[in-house]
């Protein structure tokens, strides 16, 4: 009886303090990271299953790379917050790996372990505007609050469903958020109806914006994980930061060179709608 008593008695004070250990972490509010980071990619129809591979794996390799860690390790907190989302129109969103604390090699490795084992999948329409919309939300009440907040779009294809991405662009730049952009260029033989040739320009006059924006075009399939990796360690670097990689491009501060409503124009002139 004595033991028994003995053991109940640590069991309620252990959960006592860990109940306390969960109030004070409240009181104390959003944990402080160096960025929060949304990973926005695509997942339209018009990727084949080869780019979203691709895609996929680079996003893997370059949270697991030791580029990625020492840019983390070299950050102010040392600690980013990270989630992954899929989108193709403009209703179309999923969080495939949710908020995560990114604070050196075993939680990136979690993370990149969580993403390389999710399933995979495809979907109707592309929504530049709409991923950017989606992100946005995704930042409200996420138990994080970071010096920067960062929306990476990675897609191959010009908006066109949902509202202009230019819309989209300006409202979450009002809001103190950085667009950064990975498009992917020319990595096919053929263009469907919705593809542009000039994907790189329409992303760096249309989508990307804010505090050191920038894109890291993906031109050849060997070059998946060389640009990821340079796009994420870049974005977790400190602001003005030099380049880590001459593939970075930074936004056009000009009048665009590529109409911003293509795709809709594309869109219309196939279906009429």
């Amino acid at each position: 009886m004595i033991g028994l008593r003995i053991l109940t008695t640590f069991v309620w004070t252990a959960l006592a303090a860990l109940a306390s250990g969960h109030t004070a972490a409240a009181k104390d509010g959003p944990a402080a990271v160096d960025a929060e980071i949304v990973l926005a990619v695509d997942v339209s129809f018009s990727m084949n299953n080869e780019e979203q591979r691709l895609q996929r794996a680079g996003y893997v390799a370059a949270i697991r790379s030791s580029e990625f860690l020492q840019a983390l390790a070299a950050n102010h907190l040392g600690k980013i917050a990270l989630i992954y989302l899929e989108w193709s129109g403009y209703g179309d969103q999923k969080v495939l790996v949710d908020w995560s604390l990114i604070d050196g090699k075993a939680s990136a490795e979690g993370f990149a372990d969580r993403l390389a084992e999710a399933p995979f999948r495809r979907a109707h329409r592309t929504s530049i505007s709409g991923a950017i919309d989606a992100s946005m939300k995704l930042f409200e009440g996420n138990g994080f609050q970071g010096d920067r907040r960062i929306i990476d779009i990675s897609g191959d294809g010009p908006n066109n469903d949902g509202r202009g991405v230019v819309a989209a662009r300006d409202a979450a730049v009002a809001q103190g958020v950085t667009i950064n952009g990975l498009p992917l260029v020319g990595i096919r033989d053929y263009l469907g109806f919705a593809d542009i040739k000039d994907l790189d320009l329409y992303y760096a006059d249309c989508v990307i914006g804010g505090a050191d924006a920038f894109m890291v075009p993906v031109t050849h399939v060997e070059k998946f994980v060389e640009a990821t990796r340079s796009k994420l360690v870049q974005e977790i670097s400190q602001r003005d930061t030099p380049a880590t990689s001459d593939l970075i491009e930074r936004a056009n501060a000009s009048a665009p060179r590529v109409s911003c409503t293509i795709g809709e124009t594309k869109w219309q002139q196939r279906f009429g709608n």
